[in-house]
């Protein structure tokens, strides 16, 4: 489990944007043998392994070995709740050039002070009347959003109260000629004319092990589960159609071009089927698909902020989402609790209190597109969307494990009932 949780650590330091984690992902799927496909081109499948990718920001992997009409699906996603920076972004105020920025999803906002802070993600250069892009990560630490003393805010320990459009603009030079431009010239090759961008600051921050229990990391939502998802994928072997995907945009409601609230996910299901000579309806019956995503841990000093028999500490194994929110129903939570007490992997049932609204999940804006049975399961944390947030060391391991026994698994689905083999 040592080596897991050191390449757990790498994916974490080297996922800083959504670009940059789906950009690490298929350097992982190249060295492993799988063929990059692109939507606008036909598609020749055979026995093999393959990916794509949308918008940079989306990928679907799957593996074919036999012809079998079945596809086992988990998803993930790959954003993270952070800062985006807007066009126009330098502005100089009270002697400190300052970045114009807007919170990604729903950010912990005093989570991300006075953080070591720096940009990663995708730029557009130009060079005469060509259009270059790239995927960038400047390394370095080049802003920091400094909080207000104590001595200067007397409530700050009893109503800290921060406005996202004065309190949260990061600082990143004392000179007012520097721009963002000029950064990114200085930490990159990039020499050409900055046109266009979608960039995100990230804290720069080392992930840490904690008396070998617990990991305290950034971006722990969610790739811990797209780490734990992507190395149960490459280490399985199936008869059936794998399929492992990362979306875009969950923290943001999943509308977007390569959003789970898209059409990505079944056209290329459908354009598997139709190279295969496979029924999509009768494929998709006999299917399922697991959303992975982190959930909130029973938190020590805060039991009150917790369900009655629903919500259990960190290291607590596999968590099965099974609420009216939830896509989890009998049949799929069935699937996941056989596959636990046959190879007696921990799990339990999460559930929030019904005074607290819960987070969307991956599958409500699948399953507007795709018809399947699924399950919502995952890990709890402390901190969910902190900079800097904690789950316990051996869950993501376990989740691995379950995911990979899951791709493994025979089983066939018939008039909803379960048939394992």
């Amino acid at each position: 489990m040592n080596q897991f949780n050191q390449e757990l650590i790498n994916f974490l330091k080297n996922g800083t944007c959504i670009f940059t984690c789906i950009k690490t992902i298929k350097e992982i799927l190249l060295k492993n043998n799988y063929q990059e496909l692109t939507e606008e081109d036909p598609w020749n499948l055979e026995k093999g392994k393959y990916f794509v990718v949308r918008n940079d920001a989306t990928l679907i992997a799957f593996s074919i070995s036999k012809q079998k009409d079945k596809f086992k699906i988990v998803s993930t996603h790959g954003d993270t709740p952070s800062f985006t920076i807007k066009p126009n972004p330098e502005y100089y105020e009270n002697g400190y050039l300052k970045l114009n920025v807007a919170p990604y999803g729903g950010i912990l906002n005093y989570g991300f002070m006075d953080r070591p802070m720096s940009i990663a993600g995708r730029i557009i250069t130009k060079k005469n009347n060509s259009y270059k892009k790239d995927i960038i990560d400047l390394k370095e630490t080049v802003a920091i959003i400094p909080s207000i003393a104590i001595h200067q805010n007397d409530s700050a320990n009893s109503n800290l109260d921060l406005n996202t459009e004065v309190d949260l603009m990061p600082i990143i030079s004392l000179n007012k000629k520097d721009t963002l431009k000029d950064l990114i010239k200085n930490y990159t090759n990039k020499k050409d004319e900055l046109f266009e961008y979608d960039l995100f600051l990230y804290n720069k921050e080392e992930p840490v092990i904690i008396n070998n229990e617990f990991l305290a990391s950034s971006r722990i939502d969610n790739l811990s589960c797209t780490f734990a998802g992507l190395t149960s994928f490459l280490k399985s072997k199936s008869e059936d159609i794998n399929v492992f995907v990362v979306f875009n945009s969950e923290e943001i409601g999943s509308n977007t071009l390569e959003g789970a609230d898209s059409n990505f996910l079944i056209d290329t299901l459908k354009k598997i089927c139709a190279n295969l000579e496979l029924d999509l309806t009768t494929t998709l019956n006999h299917s399922l698909i697991i959303n992975a995503d982190n959930t909130h841990a029973r938190h020590p000093n805060h039991d009150e902020l917790t369900d009655h028999t629903n919500t259990p500490p960190l290291n607590s194994g596999i968590m099965i989402m099974k609420e009216t929110s939830s896509s989890t129903n009998s049949i799929s939570a069935t699937v996941l609790k056989h596959i636990c007490e046959s190879k007696n992997i921990k799990y339990s049932y999460y559930t929030s209190r019904n005074d607290y609204a819960t987070g969307s999940t991956l599958a409500t804006a699948s399953l507007k597109h795709l018809s399947i049975n699924s399950l919502d399961i995952g890990l709890v944390m402390l901190a969910m969307h902190s900079s800097f947030e904690i789950i316990g060391l051996d869950d993501t391991y376990l989740l691995s494990q379950i995911l990979k026994k899951f791709y493994e698994l025979e089983y066939t689905i018939e008039k909803n009932n379960i048939y394992f083999s």
